[in-house]
């Protein structure tokens, strides 16, 4: 991003025409050409900054009265992410940083949803990260939002009249800090893998979430509930992320000293690789509609102890609908850098401190992170890739992959405390292989959905999650609200274990990898 004639090679904005065989992942060295499509870890990192900045926020930034935007920021070290913050009402994303983090920050990416203004960044770069990426939107300090003054004489999309002297005075500033700077300040965007956008958004559609409400409430309405969702979330992430016209967007980049990028075609090439992120990002958050459904405590009677379930949506910690929801979605995203070619899975760990930090995420703070895949070091499809219909056993590959859960927390980036509430988000019910390790980790909370429980597939099983005990289980079904003004057999899930068993078998070998804000009740 030097201030050339054209952008220079080092600071990448990775147009490529198609998936590179060779991007590494978290997890291992995929020198082998994969068996379907998946996120590189820029665009999942990238992906993750975006959706960290949408995170709940009781006080939610006012567009029309405040210049400093609220972002997302991920923090990367040997591939692996170790923080995931938000600005909040005290803290900017960059300082949370460097209050959890502080020097161990050095020689860290840092991927920002927006580029961070000069008071972070001068803090960012002492610290001796090594790679700092933003979204060349509208920056933390905003261009887009004038005083009162300055908005009554001025038409709202004409940027230059509209753009306060703070704004421009820190972009002035935001260039000598970066030109300075040993840390590598850049613009990392990639196309997406051919077929990966329509893949997403097909096996968002069919995702164990939506599963739950296909079973809950059969025929087209399910379908029409996804394209629903879907169309709203499109609305609003492009209105947040892609600036509203071209106009716009190149007399923001002019004002942050990139003119470079306006020029064609690297300009349509940026704002097409964020317009495929945002498709991705809507389509993953519409697998879990926000009508009538959420997470709701199990409770267990004695009558039937591992099968009775609470319809009382009893608070937990604090943790709202909301950010539990944001929680599995952040896990959803990370599923689709699975090295696994049928079936992926992500899970997050989040811990309750005991006082807030000042940014956006209040208590909580990121313990760990990780997706199912082959042990580190491996080659991509160097093990079997077969499933259980593979009828030689030695061929499947479930002896191999490791698991989602046992990666977060393998790769934790914080120790699990005995006296803080630690709460696991999974896409999927967890495995027999992975409930000891979940008990023993010290994990007391588990949000997920139960579509595979006491499942017996021979190579991988689900019977011990029923009878899992000292830890509160938060399981995705409908509402209590939902299911008391509901006929009885569209209660499932509200009370008593649903009994779909022969439904649960059609869907037992559901595949990920095929060729194919509104106000929320507070957590059970």
């Amino acid at each position: 991003m030097e201030r050339s004639d054209m952008p220079k090679q080092a600071d990448t904005i990775q147009f490529r025409p198609g998936r590179d065989t060779r991007d590494s992942s978290t997890q291992t060295d995929s020198k082998i050409q994969g068996h379907g499509p998946r996120l590189s870890k820029v665009n999942l990192f990238t992906l993750l900054s975006l959706w960290m900045e949408l995170f709940p926020q009781e006080q939610p930034e006012e567009d029309d009265h405040i210049q400093i935007r609220g972002m997302g920021l991920v923090v990367v070290r040997d591939s692996k992410v170790v923080g995931l913050h938000c600005s909040g009402p005290e803290l900017h994303a960059g300082q949370a940083a460097i209050i959890h983090h502080g020097a161990s920050l050095a020689d860290c990416h840092l991927y920002f949803s927006r580029r961070p203004c000069a008071t972070c960044l001068k803090m960012i770069i002492n610290a001796g990260v090594s790679q700092i990426s933003f979204w060349p939107g509208d920056p933390e300090v905003s261009m887009l939002r004038s005083t009162s003054a300055n908005h009554s004489n001025s038409h709202p999309r004409s940027p230059p009249d509209g753009i306060t002297k703070e704004a421009a005075l820190d972009a002035v500033v935001t260039e000598k800090l970066k030109s300075n700077s040993r840390s590598h300040i850049c613009v990392r965007l990639q196309p997406l893998a051919p077929g990966l956008a329509q893949f997403v958004d097909e096996t968002s559609r069919e995702c164990d979430f939506m599963e739950r409400v296909t079973d809950d409430e059969p025929g087209p309405n399910t379908e029409e509930l996804f394209n629903r969702e879907r169309t709203r979330h499109l609305r609003d992430f492009s209105r947040r992320f892609l600036v509203e016209t071209s106009r716009q967007h190149r007399a923001i980049l002019t004002h942050m000293r990139l003119e470079n990028f306006c020029l064609e075609p690297y300009f349509s090439n940026l704002r097409n690789n964020m317009r495929e992120l945002v498709e991705v990002l809507a389509a993953v958050a519409a697998g879990l509609p926000q009508q009538n459904y959420g997470f709701y405590k199990e409770q267990h009677s004695p009558a039937e102890p591992s099968l009775a379930k609470s319809s009382l949506p009893l608070r937990h910690e604090g943790l709202s609908q909301e950010g539990a929801r944001h929680c599995i979605i952040q896990a959803r995203l990370l599923a689709y850098r699975t090295e696994d070619p049928k079936v992926g899975v992500g899970a997050v760990i989040w811990a309750r401190g005991q006082s807030t930090g000042g940014d956006g995420t209040g208590c909580l703070y990121l313990v760990g992170c990780g997706y199912n895949a082959y042990p580190a070091g491996s080659q991509y499809a160097e093990y079997p890739q077969m499933d259980d219909k593979q009828e030689d056993r030695q061929r499947r590959k479930y002896r191999y992959i490791v698991h989602a859960e046992q990666n977060a927390l393998t790769f934790r980036a914080r120790a699990i405390k005995a006296e803080e509430p630690t709460m696991l988000f999974v896409t999927k019910c967890p495995c027999d292989e992975c409930v000891p390790l979940i008990r023993g980790a010290g994990i007391t909370h588990i949000y997920t959905t139960d579509q595979d429980r006491d499942k017996d597939k021979e190579d991988i099983s689900y019977l011990r999650f029923s009878s899992m005990k000292n830890v509160n289980k938060f399981i995705w079904q409908r509402s209590p609200s939902a299911c008391s003004s509901s006929p009885p057999q569209q209660a499932n899930g509200c009370v008593g274990k649903h009994s779909r068993q022969a439904d649960q078998e059609s869907h037992s070998n559901k595949k990920l990898r095929t060729s194919r804000s509104h106000t929320s009740p507070p957590v059970s």
